[in-house]
């Protein structure tokens, strides 16, 4: 959420960085600024009644004192009135602050300079690109065949427990899952990142934190009877566990990863990019998450990417780095790189992970703050990555490494699966 002050001091600065999403957000930018002076001034009024009654109050004891009886009734007849304007001015400040907030729900992050202009994914920006693309046997087949053919995943068993979009893995594919959790959450705790296991439903608060609610309700599973919500990323946990938390300076870098299964309505989504394991409702993936000073997240930015970046070089697999367009960013990025593996029997690119600065977008929302050196509290900057979602990574792993015996495994997997081919 932008804070109100730098949208009053830095306006026309705000307006033309929006314009990278494609939206003009004027008349509502100056429905805050009304709303905040309205803020502003019941604040003002509601801080000089308190601020009577308080001296009344004294006036009142003293009165008694002196054995001014008459004067002390006079005075608290005022204090009832001051009492009922106050109660009025803070039920008036209150809605006005509410309403204040859903207005600044309502604007996105501001585009990083770097970002680049674009309405949709044919805009963003290749980075670059790694990996030689493989080239398949004549009978190659695409990964729902291979999880069939091999016994690995079971589409239709999922279909039948739960619905479209939750797989049953089974033997060597389920054993598959367990040894790239386990090798992603190696190389992020090797790399500095605690690691934890969060809870896998949140609050509302929390929803609202990350910036997950309002703008993604539709996407999200909601237990209504207990109004939680089955995460759609560990981000949402990991990142709410500093909700209204003043970080030591010393503390930094705040570096953390957890492996959840992640809930996604997916409402909408059809057609052939939807089959197998390209877009499930249940999948499970190991999120990265940091927590910075300003002056260094983006370079904390391009670390987190070069972490990623190793992970693909060592799992063989073809990739290359997206900058996001304005119009593709998520609403509460500053700025996001997308990693993207090949998928060969496809023929196309996947998207297997998201990196992201939300400098102190999500961090007014949580109230997460630190004290600089001049013992001021400053917000953070939060940013998080996938290292790695799991079911395009498998997808490409299936179907670049096949041949007309069986899938090879990748070398650094075999000492988590236990096995280096797949062909029974």
């Amino acid at each position: 959420m932008l804070q109100i002050n730098y949208i009053r001091e830095h306006k026309a600065e705000a307006l033309e960085r929006l314009k990278k999403r494609n939206i003009e957000v004027d008349k509502l930018f100056n429905k805050i600024i009304d709303k905040d002076d309205l803020r502003k001034d019941t604040q003002s009024k509601l801080d000089n009644f308190l601020s009577q009654s308080n001296q009344i109050a004294k006036e009142i004891g003293q009165y008694f004192k002196n054995g001014e009886k008459e004067k002390a009734e006079e005075a608290k007849i005022k204090t009832v009135e001051l009492k009922q304007n106050s109660k009025s001015l803070t039920e008036l400040l209150n809605k006005v602050s509410d309403e204040l907030t859903d207005l600044l729900t309502q604007i996105p992050n501001l585009p990083h300079e770097s970002v680049p202009s674009g309405n949709s994914a044919n805009d963003n920006k290749t980075v670059s690109e790694e990996g030689n693309i493989p080239k398949l046997h004549e009978n190659a087949l695409p990964h729902w065949e291979l999880a069939q053919k091999y016994d690995l995943i079971d589409f239709e068993l999922g279909n039948k427990i739960s619905g479209a979009g939750f797989p049953v893995y089974k033997g060597k594919g389920a054993k598959l899952q367990r040894a790239l959790i386990n090798y992603f959450l190696d190389k992020n705790t090797s790399a500095g990142y605690q690691e934890i296991q969060p809870p896998h439903l949140v609050n509302e608060a929390s929803g609202f934190g990350t910036g997950q609610l309002p703008d993604k309700e539709g996407q999200m599973y909601h237990v209504t009877a207990d109004n939680l919500y089955l995460i759609p990323t560990a981000e949402v946990p990991v990142t709410n566990m500093f909700r209204d938390v003043i970080v030591k300076s010393e503390d930094f870098p705040i570096k953390y990863t957890a492996y959840t299964p992640c809930f996604r309505r997916e409402a909408g989504s059809y057609g052939k990019d939807v089959r197998g394991l390209n877009r499930l409702h249940q999948f499970d993936k190991v999120e990265i998450v940091q927590i910075q000073k300003p002056e260094q997240s983006y370079q904390t930015l391009d670390n987190m990417v070069e972490h990623v970046t190793q992970i693909l070089r060592e799992l063989e697999l073809p990739f290359r780095i997206l900058k996001l367009c304005g119009g593709d960013m998520s609403f509460t990025s500053a700025l996001t790189y997308d990693m993207e593996v090949y998928s060969a029997a496809q023929e196309r690119w996947l998207e297997v992970s998201s990196i992201s600065n939300f400098e102190s977008y999500q961090a007014n929302r949580l109230k997460l703050r630190y004290k600089d050196e001049n013992k001021k509290n400053v917000l953070c900057h939060t940013l998080n990555g996938s290292a790695l979602a799991l079911p395009r990574i498998v997808a490409s792993l299936l179907e670049n490494n096949q041949d007309e015996k069986g899938i090879r495994i990748p070398k650094v997997l075999v000492p988590y699966t236990g096995f280096k081919y797949i062909n029974s």
